[in-house]
């Protein structure tokens, strides 16, 4: 009996359950969806080592986050349907129910609708997590040979427990409801509406002008400052603190916008006398001012929210689709190897801080450039470790053509003052040094300086022809692509001279190199700036050693995944000049790990920038569509009255539309207006590396998620329609 009360319930209340059912739905979807992408990864041919788990992992520690906030929504909606419904659960009563059924028709009720959401979502997500493994394989760059149906045990438990723990709290608070509630308030629920304070729109205005200043200055700090990330070592803590009054500024104003919406609303519409007369306008300000008030400060978090949302998608995968389209310029070879000088400035930093003892005695600053091929060979090096299959490691086996490059500071072995520089350059041409180069290592290290035999030698490695460098001459270099390779370009096109060492140097070409410029293998690139001049030039300044870089390319024909798996195993001792070190070994990495390492790195953030957005989409859609509905139910006597006086039932729906669509497109315009200017600020930044591009993929899941945000607000005014008409319907019986 009970059972089959509870489903005539949930069919007849279908349209109060339409939102909760539909937010509970999407989050089974995307869970059980992003859950399945250790087989997505799998089935996409995707043989990075870890990298499933490493995913899956990450993706299974965000979702339990993630079903918190879907937790909190879910209460959320839950408001609404027992505010909706009281009075009915109040009339069970009258009727002889104790709360005891009552609660059991609650939960009856609950699970029906749970088990409904569950199972829609659950196939929904296999279809979704099906075509996600075409965008997996796009996005790793790969072929799928052999698609097949799947299904993820794993994601189905980890979604189900989510879902439950979603349950149980919707479960208990409405039973704690029910408990607690006197039943002349359940019968007199629906005759009590919102207690509504109005402002002194004055004030308001005030306020509101006040958000208006705080949000435009902070949108002034940020584009002139920028984000910390910029700043050196020393600035670091101060550019910190400013940026940190910045987000205080732009958070207080925008909560001060919407504090001040309602008095802006009514004395501008007031203002316009031909509009705030016309029809139902006069009674739609009204009500949005006094609603305003109420919901002030949820309409300020929601604007912030979809700021995040909206920054975090554009931002991430854009950055991430940039590494990934530079990523064969930042790794030349199929492995490199750096060495590190010790400059005067860092050996008297490790004789104080590091090790004034021990280590400190076995440096010494170096003068000079040593020869790595012959250590890294195996001649001065324990190169003939075994490696885990027990046989011997030979380099010689494997190392096939490379090339040493060796970079020198731009001024003399003991100073300090760089000769060349970025900012130097913009000052002789008479244009702003960007401020993402402002403070960064090209800047105040200035420019490396390498022998253009070393470099011809690396081109012709590449495939290229080599470039004739003068005694007078200077190239510059520069693998980072974006502003930084065209502000070189554009100082040599305009035959800028170069100051070195007392050497005036003219342009050897009018055109930067970054393809052949790359020094090592990276993931961000390992060439802010170089100039490139004659062996015998070199040999006379006298420059500080900074580093070497070892550049290998395996013989030809031989097997990658085999030579790496025996080159990784090479150990190296110290190089020692007199007894003492000079510098020490930095980085050694092969190509296929660099790939390895950006796959990685763009579908972790692509993945996680898409997750967490869709999320916060949902979630500020459905804690709007949740407060207009409660909204209508409110205001259903104003409704029926203007029904009774005559009003036609289509200006009245209009006049709720206009409403919801105020508080729909009002928090989505002041969001999207704070990611246009952090993404202006993340895309000056990002050009530093090349051009960042806010399309395709990207454009395609902001749709997605906007369209997401649309469907809320159509599913609400549909359901705003519904009870609108009940409402108005009333007065014909009465």
């Amino acid at each position: 009996m009970l059972c089959k009360l509870a489903w005539g319930n949930v069919r007849r209340a279908g349209r109060d359950y339409l939102v909760y059912l539909l937010t509970l739905t999407l989050g089974v979807t995307v869970f059980y969806a992003f859950n399945t992408i250790s087989m997505q990864v799998d089935i996409a041919g995707i043989d990075e080592k870890g990298l499933a788990q490493v995913m899956g992992s990450m993706l299974g520690d965000l979702t339990y986050f993630l079903a918190g906030v879907m937790a909190f929504l879910m209460v959320y909606a839950n408001n609404f349907i027992m505010k909706r419904r009281k009075k009915e659960f109040g009339l069970y009563q009258v009727l002889g129910m104790g709360r005891g059924r009552v609660a059991t028709i609650m939960a009856l009720e609950t699970v029906i609708v749970s088990v409904v959401a569950f199972v829609v979502g659950i196939v929904l997500g296999v279809g979704l997590s099906q075509l996600m493994t075409f965008f997996t394989a796009s996005l790793f760059k790969t072929q799928i040979a052999n698609f097949h149906f799947f299904f993820s045990v794993h994601a189905f438990n980890l979604t189900l427990a989510c879902m439950l723990v979603m349950f149980v709290l919707t479960l208990l608070l409405n039973l704690r409801a029910v408990r607690r509630t006197k039943l002349i308030e359940l019968m007199g629920a629906e005759r009590r509406n919102e207690s509504i304070k109005t402002r002194n729109p004055w004030i308001a205005i005030a306020i509101f002008a006040v958000g208006v200043v705080l949000v435009g200055v902070a949108y002034y700090r940020l584009l002139r400052d920028g984000f910390p990330l910029t700043a050196t070592d020393s600035k670091l803590q101060e550019a910190m603190n400013q940026f940190g009054i910045t987000t205080a500024m732009v958070t207080v104003g925008t909560f001060a916008l919407f504090w001040g919406l309602s008095g802006m609303l009514i004395k501008l519409l007031q203002s316009l006398r031909g509009v705030y007369w016309r029809g139902l306008n006069m009674f739609t300000v009204r009500q949005l001012a006094a609603k305003v008030n109420t919901v002030c400060f949820s309409m300020g978090v929601i604007a912030m929210l979809l700021f995040l949302a909206i920054t975090s998608v554009t931002c991430g995968m854009s950055i991430a689709n940039v590494m990934n389209e530079n990523l064969e310029r930042y790794s030349p070879v199929d492995v490199s190897q750096t060495y590190v000088y010790y400059t005067p400035d860092t050996f008297d930093y490790y004789k104080e801080y590091v090790n004034p003892s021990d280590e400190a005695d076995r440096m010494v600053p170096a003068d000079t450039t040593v020869d790595l091929y012959p250590a890294w060979h195996g001649r001065d090096s324990s190169a003939d470790n075994n490696d885990e299959t027990g046989k011997k490691v030979d380099i010689a086996d494997v190392a096939g053509e490379h090339v040493q490059i060796d970079s020198y500071l731009s001024y003399p072995f003991g100073g300090s003052n760089p000769s060349v520089t970025p900012s130097e350059m913009c000052k002789i041409m008479g244009e702003k040094l960007p401020k993402a180069f402002g403070g960064s290592n090209a800047d105040t290290m200035g420019l490396f300086v390498t022998p253009a035999s070393q470099y011809n030698k690396l081109r012709q490695m590449m495939g290229e022809e080599p470039v004739h460098i003068g005694h007078d001459q200077y190239l510059l270099t520069c693998d980072m692509g974006g502003e930084l390779v065209d502000l070189y370009t554009k100082y040599m096109a305009g035959g800028h001279a170069l100051t070195l060492g007392g050497h005036t140097l003219k342009p050897a070409t009018d055109k930067s190199d970054e393809d052949t410029a790359a020094i090592a293998n990276s993931a961000m690139g390992s060439n802010p700036g170089t100039v490139v001049v004659a062996d015998e030039l070199l040999s006379q300044l006298n420059l500080q050693p900074y580093s070497s870089s070892l550049l290998v390319n395996y013989k030809q024909g031989m097997d990658t995944t085999e030579a790496d798996e025996s080159i990784k195993y090479t150990l190296l001792d110290d190089l020692l000049v007199d007894g003492k070190k000079p510098g020490s070994w930095g980085t050694f990495i092969t190509r296929s790990e660099m790939y390895t390492q950006a796959a990685q790195m763009n579908g972790l953030i692509s993945y996680l920038a898409i997750y967490i957005g869709f999320v916060l989409v949902v979630a500020c859609a459905a804690i709007l569509s949740i407060q207009q509905l409660s909204n209508v139910a409110d205001g259903s006597r104003s409704y029926r009255v203007l029904a009774q006086i005559g009003c036609d039932d289509r200006q009245i729906r209009h006049s709720v539309m206009a409403q919801q669509a105020v508080f729909f497109l009002f928090p989505l315009a002041v969001g999207l207006a704070h990611s246009f200017v952090a993404l202006k600020v993340i895309i000056e930044l990002v050009s530093i590396f090349g051009n960042m591009s806010i399309g395709g993929t990207v454009g395609l899941t902001c749709a997605i998620f906007l369209a997401a945000y649309g469907g809320y607000f159509l599913v609400t005014h549909l359901m705003s329609a519904g009870m609108v008409q009940a409402a108005i319907a009333t007065r014909y019986s009465e």
